[in-house]
């Protein structure tokens, strides 16, 4: 049973929004800021986040800016203690901010799998982990978006690494909208296509700490893919204004593109049709203790 959204009037909720420097996490920002939602805006990129906050029409509206890299517990725990020290209440969660590295399996480093599953999964946990407990705590209900992808259902060449951030995401992302459902507090997972941001040149942002001597794109394949995500993928923006339809209507999955629809049918044809010829009737989930 789908729990009726708490969130169909947005004015003057809070929300906490990763990423909010660029690309989705900006469109996010302003659609939310659209419909009177007061926003902390978190981002790694100082210069782009001050850039942002003074873009934005702030009029009616109360809207934070904090850097904060989401894989620092220690940090996002201490950014959220002043979000909260400076709103009182926290209803919106969007766990948006992403990196994202190419390569095919048993060439990619350790480096690799530990930075991009560091910022793309843990970094969702860790905005979990921190905020779930905030919003539950003033019995308002509330609403989190976390940012898996299309390639959180289907995958390809040079993306397992990505792909399987991403998939992890929306298994988290669904197994928490069970939890959550009895605390008025939904959950969704977006699964963007094509978008017009700069993801391709993610790496701008990599630690040393996890410093690859190859980059994952060559800087011609990088070129030529932010040449195509810019001309030929949906506006961020756009994607923001699905985002809070989505967190209006307590939708489980937003996608951004209708289009795909026949690649996942496709994808979970093949899985269900794996199903013909088993030899051993395992029940289903109800028979598991």
């Amino acid at each position: 049973m789908t729990m009726e959204s708490t969130m169909k009037d947005l004015q003057n909720k809070v929300a906490v929004v990763t990423g909010a420097a660029s690309g989705i996490g900006l469109g996010i920002t302003k659609a939310l800021v659209a419909e009177g939602v007061h926003v902390a805006m978190l981002d790694i990129e100082e210069d782009a986040l001050e850039s942002a906050y003074t873009s934005i029409n702030q009029a009616n509206v109360d809207i934070q800016r904090h850097v904060c890299d989401i894989t620092d517990r220690e940090k996002v725990s201490e950014v959220a203690t002043s979000i909260s020290a400076h709103f009182g209440r926290i209803h919106i969660l969007c766990n948006n901010a992403g990196v994202v590295s190419g390569g095919r399996v048993g060439e990619l480093t350790y480096d690799d799998w530990d930075w991009v599953m560091g910022v793309n999964f843990n970094g969702v946990v860790n905005g979990m982990q921190t905020y779930v407990p905030l919003i539950k705590a003033h019995g308002e209900g509330g609403h989190i978006v976390n940012t898996s992808s299309i390639l959180g259902h289907i995958t390809g060449e040079r993306q397992s690494i990505y792909s399987a951030s991403k998939y992890a995401v929306l298994a988290l992302s669904e197994a928490a909208r069970i939890d959550l459902q009895g605390e008025s507090i939904g959950v969704s997972a977006l699964c963007p296509g094509m978008i017009a941001t700069k993801i391709i040149e993610s790496d701008r942002n990599r630690p040393n700490s996890f410093a690859n001597t190859e980059a994952s794109f060559t800087e011609n394949d990088r070129d030529v893919v932010s040449q195509t995500f810019q001309s030929m993928g949906l506006h961020p923006d756009k994607v923001g204004e699905q985002v809070v339809h989505g967190i209006k209507y307590n939708k489980a999955y937003i996608f951004t593109h209708a289009g795909l629809r026949s690649s996942i049918e496709k994808r979970y044809k093949t899985i269900l049709d794996s199903f013909d010829g088993s030899e051993v009737d395992g029940g289903d989930l109800g028979d598991i203790d």
